[in-house]
């Protein structure tokens, strides 16, 4: 007889195992005050918790954790959540929903295999946050990396579309500003010479902010060196503006005659810096430069990162608004939307019987994975911080 590293009762033929589909499972979703500098966004509002509650699901929530989104504890209660003052009970929770990545204190109390929601804004994470949740056997999930069956990121795409809208409304509010603004109205009156505004970037945050422009009257110049993208702004837009490549001199001609610049350039790593303090110099005295793009570095080369509450400065003559986080202005309308997005899902993650099956299910939410149980998923993160990772379609399947 040959030998074979199976006994005889291993080669005898065995019924087949199939899979036995879990049935629905129960959430207990713990949401803790956010803790850190200037956010004031929530993940979900008092009616996704209605609609979670109501489908036999737990919500506990840190007692403040809406208020700065204009959401009271009562609120919540109503809609059917449990609240409390005592932050480890929340953090104790299965399931944690933040909108920042969790800070290093709070993953201590964190329990083992907890999974987690949130943001995990990359360029400002260290090495040490991913090797703590490992160490727990976290499962966590970025908000940003979530796609959508069509393949777009829904998360990043609306945080950019309140981005792109803000950013007219701040330049409009800035340009009234009696000390050094001009005293412009943003828009088109009758016998005036319509506002000059100059958009860099042709992707959601370029889109919406041209849009809001448009509607206000104001007259819009795009660039950008995608024409695929620029061709896509004008068919959303539904008429025809001026869009461009940025050549120097073409922008430089541009700049000189706008009262209103935004930034709104992605990047790889950074942020591409488009706007030389030369071009900046030129500029009309007096006239707005709001660099969304601050966040990945900024595309004009005088902005410095700034705060809701100082957030201007003035350089060259020029006002500079370049606060990194802008849908935290309007926190209200930013916890809408990421409460929208992210409550189908939760529902879901429930009906398919917890977060393996639905990851299995769920391509777009399987994007979204970036540690399984303490196992890095992400080859981007695994590169970038030089951490071993794995291909998660080898891990469920």
């Amino acid at each position: 007889m040959s030998l074979t590293p199976f006994t005889k009762q291993q080669l005898l033929p065995q019924e087949e195992k199939l899979e036995v589909y879990r049935h629905k499972s129960e959430l207990f979703i713990g949401i803790p005050k956010e803790t850190s500098y200037q956010e004031r966004r929530i993940c979900l509002t008092p009616d996704a918790v209605n609609s979670l509650t109501s489908h036999g699901h737990k919500v506990m929530i840190e007692s403040g954790a809406g208020l700065s989104s204009s959401y009271t504890d009562k609120e919540f209660s109503d809609a059917g959540a449990t609240i409390t003052k005592d932050t480890k009970k929340v953090l104790s929770c299965p399931m944690i929903l933040k909108v920042e990545p969790l800070t290093m204190e709070e993953i201590a109390l964190v329990n083992s295999n907890t999974i987690v929601i949130s943001a995990i804004q990359l360029k400002t994470r260290k090495k040490e946050y991913f090797e703590a949740l490992s160490k727990k056997k976290i499962t966590a999930l970025a908000f940003e990396y979530i796609k959508d069956e069509d393949g777009s990121y829904p998360a990043v795409k609306s945080l950019s579309e309140i981005a792109g809208t803000a950013s007219v409304l701040i330049a409009a509010e800035l340009m009234i500003n009696n000390q050094f603004g001009k005293g412009l109205l943003l828009g088109n009156i009758t016998g005036v010479p319509p506002t000059d505004v100059v958009i860099l970037g042709a992707g959601t945050v370029g889109e919406f902010a041209a849009k809001t422009a448009l509607g206000l009257g104001a007259h819009v110049k795009v660039f950008d060196n995608s024409i695929t993208k620029l061709r896509r702004l004008q068919n959303n837009l539904n008429q025809r503006i001026f869009t461009s490549t940025i050549q120097p001199k073409s922008l430089l001609k541009a700049l000189r005659r706008c009262d209103v610049a935004i930034g709104a350039m992605r990047g790889k790593e950074r942020c591409p810096v488009v706007v030389t303090e030369t071009m900046v110099e030129h500029m009309k005295k007096g006239a707005v430069i709001v660099d969304v793009s601050i966040d990945t570095g900024g595309c004009f080369e005088t902005s410095e990162v700034t705060t809701h509450e100082s957030p201007t400065f003035i350089k060259n003559n020029i006002i500079h608004y370049c606060v990194p986080n802008i849908p935290s202005r309007y926190s209200k309308t930013a916890s809408l939307s990421i409460s929208n997005i992210i409550t189908p899902y939760l529902l879901q993650i429930a009906e398919d019987g917890g977060i393996e099956s639905a990851i299995r299910c769920n391509k777009g939410l399987k994007n979204g994975v970036y540690l399984y149980h303490g196992i890095l998923t992400n080859k981007a993160i695994g590169d970038w911080f030089n951490l071993p990772d794995n291909d998660i379609n080898l891990i469920v399947f």
